[in-house]
């Protein structure tokens, strides 16, 4: 289908149902931690004390939980990824209208993950000799959400220029990097396991949601011009 054809409706329809997707269990389990619901908070402080005790126990482990720590920041993410890729798209690709969806997706979802952590107000953990000092809110994690983000967006942005094979790469690599920034930050003694759990729902869904929207999008032509830049 042309993506021209695409009706206002039909791509609204499909961001709203993605949307509500992601919403409802986020909204759930931002309940469930906001309330303090038993289960959840035992399996929190369970895990994340074992995770901080085997840290704690392994020196050359602990070397790279501070790494990946540092090099999955969020704004890391943003500057030397999501950005490049975004401007390798616009103007090494000529995608213009796909690179900013792309930046403006990553940067709806920066904001969004910073209101939901002070609509939440979830403490840190509170963990005996931590490695280091962890500020603000803890629900979602913004590594997690971020990273998702990031990963998710750059997926949605190089799949239609690559083949079948690199397309599983890129999915199988950023599935991994995900997930191991997930796990570094139940290691580091950062977050509970529902907050990198909530912050990877949240990156991936939202961003999941905003292409939905998005795709079939072209800008107006003036009559007479061209269509390049656009996609």
């Amino acid at each position: 289908m042309d993506p021209a054809t695409v009706s206002p409706w039909r791509r609204l329809t499909r961001a709203v149902v993605y949307a509500v997707v992601v919403a409802v269990p986020l909204a759930m389990l931002a309940f469930l931690v906001r309330t303090k619901y038993d289960p959840l908070v035992t399996l929190d402080q369970t895990i994340i004390v074992a995770a901080t005790d085997y840290t704690r126990g392994h020196p050359r482990f602990r070397s790279f939980v501070e790494t990946w720590e540092l090099i999955s920041q969020p704004w890391v993410m943003y500057l030397f990824l999501g950005l490049p890729v975004s401007l390798y798209v616009w103007f090494g690709k000529h995608l213009r209208t796909r690179a900013w969806w792309a930046l403006a997706t990553m940067a709806a979802g920066w904001v969004i993950a910073a209101l939901l952590k002070l609509l939440v107000r979830r403490a840190r953990p509170e963990i005996d000799d931590t490695f280091a000092q962890h500020v603000g809110f803890s629900f979602p994690s913004g590594h997690a959400t971020n990273n998702a983000i990031v990963v998710t967006v750059v997926v949605l942005l190089m799949w239609p220029l690559v083949g079948t094979g690199l397309r599983g790469l890129l999915v199988g690599l950023g599935a991994v990097w995900v997930i191991v920034t997930c796990a570094d930050r139940l290691y580091a003694g950062a977050h509970f396991l529902s907050d990198v759990t909530a912050g990877t729902l949240l990156g991936c869904g939202l961003t999941a949601a905003s292409y939905a929207g998005y795709v079939g999008w072209r800008p107006p032509t003036p009559t007479g011009s061209t269509t390049k830049g656009s996609d």
